[in-house]
């Protein structure tokens, strides 16, 4: 077993529901995180329910450049980010090593406009990841984990555990990670999701993210990895009985015992 799991709710701020959801199930104890979309329509609402005290620290930004319209204005002449129609439109292959000098200054302004807006609606985000995993996009990657690093803050690394994943994604996936991790510092040390989880054995040390989009279920929550009706709480219950669930935050303690700011 790890010694510690985050249950990690993406898309908090995307919409009312997703709101609704995820504080439901922060208070019936089934997650233990989440990340905020600073440019979603609910975003502001989601704030005003970070500051109950079973949010409070634990709320993060999902840094996101690929849903509605960004928040400053150089990335909006970018056509690798967005359309003629000012909407976020990501036009960049996964497999990307090298991004252009406008494109990164372009990248930067729109995560420190995403972080500023959780700054000015009183959340100063414990951690981050991001909307479509885009930075598991090497060079947006390490963007973000230098921007985490200035801010004192882990970021999430890309998925290591799961049946799917080949062996050259297996090879990326970990350089990506060394490279997040030396430049950003400590974080969770797998990342999987409810169905990595229930599929395969987990990990029997250090700390575990699970990836989760829950959803309401009669009486229950499920999540968006799962089939129809399938239990989230469940799943969790039976693969990690027993095991902490813990937040970013406490992982920042570690990180801003002496981390230096990586150059």
């Amino acid at each position: 077993m790890p010694r510690q799991v985050i249950v990690n709710a993406d898309d908090f701020g995307l919409s009312p529901n997703e709101n609704t959801v995820i504080f439901g199930a922060f208070k019936a104890g089934v997650i233990s995180s989440a990340t905020a979309m600073a440019n979603m329509p609910a975003f502001e609402a989601a704030c005003a329910l970070a500051r109950h005290p079973l949010l409070e620290g634990r709320v993060g930004l999902h840094f996101n450049l690929t849903y509605g319209r960004p928040l400053s204005q150089a990335i909006l002449a970018r056509r690798t980010f967005c359309d003629s129609h000012g909407v976020f439109d990501l036009n960049l292959p996964r497999h990307s090593l090298w991004l252009g000098r406008e494109d990164r200054e372009a990248v930067q302004q729109e995560l420190q406009a995403q972080w500023q807006r959780c700054v000015d609606h009183g959340l100063r985000p414990s951690h981050l990841d991001s909307h479509q995993h885009v930075h598991n996009i090497w060079p947006i990657g390490e963007i973000v984990a230098r921007f985490a690093a200035r801010q004192g803050v882990p970021v999430r690394l890309a998925r290591n555990l799961g049946q799917n994943l080949n062996l050259p994604k297996r090879l990326f996936k970990g350089l990506l990670n060394r490279r997040l991790q030396n430049l950003a510092g400590a974080t969770a040390d797998y990342v999987c999701t409810p169905v990595d989880l229930r599929e395969a054995p987990a990990p029997t040390d250090g700390v575990l993210e699970i990836v989760a989009h829950p959803t309401q279920l009669t009486g229950d929550f499920g999540d968006a990895y799962l089939q129809p009706g399938e239990s989230l709480s469940r799943v969790l219950e039976r693969r990690l009985t027993g095991v902490a669930r813990i937040s970013y935050a406490d992982l920042n303690k570690e990180l801003l015992r002496g981390t230096a700011v990586p150059e």
